[in-house]
């Protein structure tokens, strides 16, 4: 009914913020003359934007969504007094002579920055990762293998990962953090990341205090498979107490003022 394609559209919507009308129609299975009514009364609810050829997210839930759908570039260049506390507090956690995997992201990537020279062996999916730790770094690297996603940037393999590569720890970063775990948009990262949790002893998750203000759709690892959040000194009273709550060990990573 119309109300069920109604929602049907803003759930995809939540995931990609511009959908076609052949994209609605293969979703919705109705008519373009439906679908184009359909887009008209969400525009005219301001829940949605009608634009040519389809229909996009409305500019309040686009400004809500901004930190999960920006480019890596970009998103790199966005708290990174944050980032870069967080990433000093992390290295700290890391023994000379271990193993550890990296996952993509802009925290991740500088908290990689840190660490890559190190005297470890660092496992990585993220394409700009590795690409500066193989003419920066001096550790040891193993790059993923698999087809490279430009966007979020990562080497993927629907295969997995191979059964014997195996490390300490896991830094991993989320599009978002909530009383369930941590959250994702994209699919891929989705898989990704519950594929190299597996073949790591502790994940360690690295996320500014700005990501416990969203929630993607999907969660992507529970607390209970998390042995650390690191985040830093902006973090809210409300953010705290919810780790607290989940029994999740956490650390504060001070920002310089």
């Amino acid at each position: 009914m119309e109300n069920d394609r109604h929602e049907a559209v803003l759930s995809e919507l939540a995931i990609k913020p511009f959908l076609s009308i052949s994209e609605l129609q293969s979703i919705l299975g109705v008519s373009s003359a439906t679908i184009r009514r359909d887009i008209d009364k969400l525009a005219s609810s301001g829940i949605a934007r009608k634009v040519h050829g389809g229909i996009a997210v409305s500019d309040t839930l686009l400004r809500e969504q901004k930190t999960r759908s920006l480019p890596f570039v970009e998103n790199r260049d966005i708290a990174v007094d944050e980032k870069l506390a967080i990433a000093d507090t992390a290295s700290q956690m890391v023994r000379d002579g271990s193993i550890i995997m990296v996952h993509a992201g802009s925290t991740c990537f500088q908290f990689g920055c840190q660490i890559a020279t190190r005297n470890i062996r660092v496992i990585t999916n993220s394409n700009p990762l590795g690409s500066y730790i193989g003419e920066h770094g001096t550790c040891q690297l193993t790059v993923g293998g698999g087809d490279l996603h430009r966007e979020p940037g990562i080497y993927f393999d629907a295969a997995g990962m191979p059964e014997n590569m195996f490390a300490s720890q896991f830094f991993v970063g989320a599009m978002g953090v909530g009383p369930g775990g941590i959250y994702e948009t994209n699919p891929l990262l989705v898989k990704a990341v519950g594929d190299m949790a597996q073949h790591a002893n502790d994940v360690v998750v690295l996320v500014d205090s700005r990501k416990f203000e969203t929630r993607p759709p999907t969660l992507t690892l529970p607390f209970n498979k998390i042995a650390t959040v690191v985040t830093d000194s902006n973090l809210s009273d409300i953010a705290a107490k919810m780790l607290d709550d989940s029994g999740v060990d956490y650390r504060i990573a001070r920002v310089a003022s």
